[in-house]
């Protein structure tokens, strides 16, 4: 995931504790825009020293994580979010559609339905 990208929540669990640490938390099928990625901790309570890959979300903000020396804002593991799926422009619909993708014909080897 990258700083910009779409990206849909999959996963909106989170214990007592998160819930009562964080002031706003990211909602299954809603959509957000990654503001930064950066390397976090696996666990934010224990202050675990495993790597996971963090995000912050532009439309969610959230206090400094006091386990953090820099106080680096508390953010999300990437892995409770998909990257958006972008619907294709018409020019690719066109080009797809010239040899036969998706249309039940079988061209331009491709075969999808």
């Amino acid at each position: 995931m990258v700083k910009g990208q779409k990206v849909v929540c999959t996963n909106d669990t989170f214990s007592a504790v998160i819930r009562a640490i964080y002031k706003q938390l990211p909602v299954k099928g809603n959509t957000y825009t990654v503001r930064e990625v950066f390397l976090g901790r696996e666990r934010v309570v224990k202050g675990g020293d495993s790597a996971t890959v963090g995000l912050l979300l532009a439309e969610l903000v959230n206090p400094p994580d006091p386990f953090h020396a820099g106080q680096q804002e508390l953010g999300f593991s990437s892995e409770r979010f998909a990257p958006l799926e972008e619907a294709p422009t018409e020019e690719a619909v066109e080009e797809l559609e010239a040899v036969g993708v998706g249309t039940g014909k079988k061209g331009g080897g491709y075969w999808m339905d």
